[in-house]
């Protein structure tokens, strides 16, 4: 459950979102790290699901548009500035009991993104302005998903590097795009381009990338338009199925992925996939 909260409570609280509330009760919610691209890293995996937690307890907003910043949505992992990850891959990342806790604490947060989106109790528009190729499934939890021309779709970050395929990815593809595409997208890692999308009914509308907000809030306004209710309960009507399918499979997911991950853990680099075996030596390149 979230909390009731207030604008004035949240919108200079975090480093990497920054919130924007229009006097209809449109409310932009934008990733970024120091004003570009956001960067990828645990401290922004763990408070987006905060974030999103006080978005979902603010009873006064009538809409909410969810974008990034600059050239990605979401695909830098933690590069340094010319982009060369800040330290070597390492797969032996989390031994012991300290390991087994912090990956708990991991999936937690997980859970509790995933699950505190689905709580946001007004329309949601996402507005993916570029790349995606981690947590696809935060933007496409959206009522109305739009894509940039330049946008791609990709589960980079889970079985091409090693991992069960988790983190609501699992749940979302085969949800939207059918159980064999969801498959066949995430054994293979593929780049799922803006139009691919919009073709396998992921996305409902593509645009250039310097008209894609401006779309956002023609849509929001318009939609901010309808009572109160009806905009809380419509969401709620929406989110029911996608409600169902995240208690059905999420912990499951989440758990078989925290599972595998004490025996191999791509931690560090940036994403790629794995370029040898996983049991290859030495991994540093």
């Amino acid at each position: 459950m979230v909390k009731r909260t207030r604008y004035s409570e949240y919108k200079n609280a975090y480093a990497n979102y920054e919130f924007e509330l229009s006097e209809d009760g449109v409310l932009l919610m934008r990733c970024h790290t120091n004003g570009g691209s956001l960067v990828w890293d645990w401290k922004a995996h763990d408070e987006m699901a905060d974030a999103f937690a006080d978005v979902a307890g603010d009873r006064e907003i009538k809409v909410l548009i969810h974008t990034g910043t600059g050239e990605n949505y979401n695909a830098d992992w933690g590069l340094l500035p010319d982009g060369r990850p800040p330290e070597e891959p390492l797969y032996q990342a989390m031994p012991g009991e300290r390991g087994l806790h912090k990956l708990d604490e991991k999936a937690w947060y997980n859970r509790n993104l995933q699950f505190n989106v689905l709580s946001v109790d007004v329309p949601m528009i996402s507005a993916v302005n570029g790349p995606c190729n981690i947590h696809s499934e935060v933007p496409l939890m959206g009522d109305i998903v739009l894509a940039s021309e330049d946008a791609w779709f990709q589960d980079v970050s889970h079985f091409p590097r090693g991992m069960v395929p988790g983190d609501g990815q699992h749940v979302i593809w085969p949800y939207l795009v059918g159980a064999n595409r969801g498959r066949y997208l995430l054994l293979t890692g593929k780049k799922l381009t803006a139009q691919e999308a919009l073709d396998w009914g992921a996305v409902a509308e593509v645009h250039p990338k310097d008209t894609l907000l401006e779309r956002a809030w023609e849509l929001a306004h318009e939609i901010a338009k309808r009572p109160p209710l009806v905009l809380r309960y419509t969401r709620q009507l929406f989110t029911h199925p996608l409600k169902r399918a995240f208690l059905d499979d999420l912990e499951r997911g989440t758990a078989l992925e925290t599972y595998a991950q004490r025996g191999f853990f791509p931690f560090g680099g940036g994403m790629e996939p794995l370029d040898r075996a996983w049991d290859a030596k030495p991994w540093s390149s």
